[in-house]
């Protein structure tokens, strides 16, 4: 077989990550590049849509040049997104309407309560699998469309996440277009038939022509035009949401096999097969991906915060100077001693959704420390996870047996220890933590033909490490029991 290089675009919600995959699996270089947030008001997070865009570009050219390829060496292009993060512009000036309003804002609270207090949610649960929450896009459409009515021309509007805004950049304006992992995140999907929904439409009052298409994950999305970073005619042949990808990436092809991604949030994915059960335990039912008219479900778990946690101890508290140092910091003590740190800095998601919701720190006295509270910060992250794995395990009545770990934070061996022990399963992680861009690259090559099947894409996969539980249980349980006491505690407020 031919040499293949594949591009992957990763946008993700601090920064944007190009990665260069080769036919064998090899990564042959990556490069990522922040860009800034912005919070214009308590709850709200915004991202200006040319901050994005420009991350982008500087990705992939930092990627080619220091991977030293040339673009006409770039077989196809594979996309991987944040997912519920919205935006609304010109189809043909490309300018956007304000900002893009991202996942973790909560400005449409009242407007998914109202809904609620209407009986609407059980209808909104069966056709998508979602909880009325504002993390997703349909309240976010639904405010874009109104604040900015009165400048809006809606025969030439666009409502789209992000992976639609790059396919429409990248191909020269002319494609208009996401897929069904996307779709499937916005209320307005309904998830059986992984097509926009008219009665879904109508509650948030979303006019369909002002969506884009949806497609198969692995279809041929359009080519390249008039970038002044990539050649013409290069196809994007494959796109998933950011965890589907992550899902894709660790190569979880059977029900049942999971993956926890650490990142921004955490969010965990299990792959359910082709026919979608909604959960009685907080859970979401999502579609994984649609390949050769196939759908593929997976049941979500997600906790809005986890590596932002760290982030905050340091430009919030200033306990660490980065974010790398959390892990000898909290290695200072053997245990949190009575510090519990519930990470609801986002509100709670999984299995809880209370976007209200406040962050707390518990058991401070006059001898907490810093490391204190950074062991605490790594056990709230573990312990939140652990609250989804248990529904997870009721849910499917069963448990799991091993959990794959990628992300940022999965280079925590200190958090995936704690992780391991507080679920009492063994963790497995991956030789590229970068599973995401990976996953989207694997869909592209999939799309593309390089790779025939999944089986194929199972040999490229590697664990590097793995952490096994400590099965002394003492601790753990005084963990949990902590953890649970303040949670009951939180979620009584």
């Amino acid at each position: 077989m031919k040499k293949e290089i594949i591009l992957a675009i990763d946008q993700g919600t601090t920064g944007s990550t190009a990665l260069l995959l080769d036919h064998s699996g090899k990564v042959i270089g990556s490069h990522n590049q922040t860009f800034p947030q912005i919070y214009p008001k308590n709850d709200w997070v915004e991202h200006d849509p040319k901050d994005i865009w420009i991350s982008v570009v500087d990705a992939v050219k930092n990627c080619l040049s220091k991977s030293n390829v040339d673009g006409h060496q770039i077989s196809c292009i594979g996309i991987t997104n944040q997912r519920e993060t919205s935006l609304l512009w010109n189809k043909k000036s490309g300018k956007t309407q304000g900002n893009a309003i991202v996942w973790q804002c909560k400005r449409t609270i009242d407007f998914c309560e109202n809904l609620k207090k209407q009986g609407l949610e059980d209808l909104i649960h069966n056709k998508t699998g979602l909880f009325l929450d504002p993390y997703f896009s349909g309240s976010k459409y639904n405010w874009l469309l109104n604040n900015f009515k009165d400048s809006l021309d809606s025969k030439d509007a666009i409502l789209g996440t992000i992976d639609t805004y790059l396919v429409y950049l990248l191909t020269g304006k002319e494609k208009i277009i996401t897929e069904p992992s996307n779709a499937s995140r916005t209320l307005l999907c309904n998830i059986k038939t992984g097509q926009w929904d008219t009665e879904l439409l109508d509650i948030f009052k979303i006019p369909i022509e002002l969506l884009p298409t949806i497609h198969n994950s692995n279809e041929k999305f359009g080519v390249t035009k008039g970038l002044d970073f990539l050649p013409d005619g290069i196809p994007i042949n494959g796109i998933l949401g950011d965890q589907q990808a992550a899902l894709f990436g660790q190569t979880c092809f059977a029900p049942n096999e999971t993956k926890c991604t650490y990142g921004t949030g955490a969010f965990i994915m299990m792959n359910i097969g082709e026919t979608p059960k909604f959960s009685d335990n907080g859970l979401l039912t999502t579609i994984a991906c649609k390949t050769n008219d196939k759908i593929i479900y997976a049941l979500e778990g997600t906790s809005f915060i986890a590596g932002a946690a760290v982030q905050w101890l340091r430009d919030g508290l200033g306990i660490i100077d980065n974010a790398q140092e959390i892990e000898a910091l909290a290695e200072q003590c053997q245990n949190s001693e009575e510090v519990s740190f519930i990470p609801a800095l986002a509100g709670l998601g999984s299995p809880y959704w209370k976007p209200n919701t406040k962050g707390s720190i518990n058991g401070l006295t006059r001898s907490t420390t810093k490391a204190h509270i950074a062991r605490a910060t790594l056990e709230g992250i573990a312990l939140q996870n652990r609250d989804i794995i248990v529904a997870m395990e009721k849910e499917q009545e069963q448990p799991i047996s091993k959990l794959l770990v990628d992300g940022g934070a999965a280079s925590n061996k200190l958090l995936m220890q704690i992780q391991a022990d507080v679920l009492q399963t063994n963790l497995y992680c991956p030789q590229n933590l970068e599973t995401t861009a990976i996953g989207a690259a694997y869909m592209a090559g999939f799309g593309a033909g390089i790779w025939e099947n999944r089986e194929q894409l199972r040999k490229l996969h590697n664990i590097a490490n793995t952490y096994e539980f400590d099965q002394n249980t003492t601790e753990c349980e005084k963990l949990i029991r902590k953890w649970d006491l303040n949670i009951k505690r939180l979620l009584v407020e």
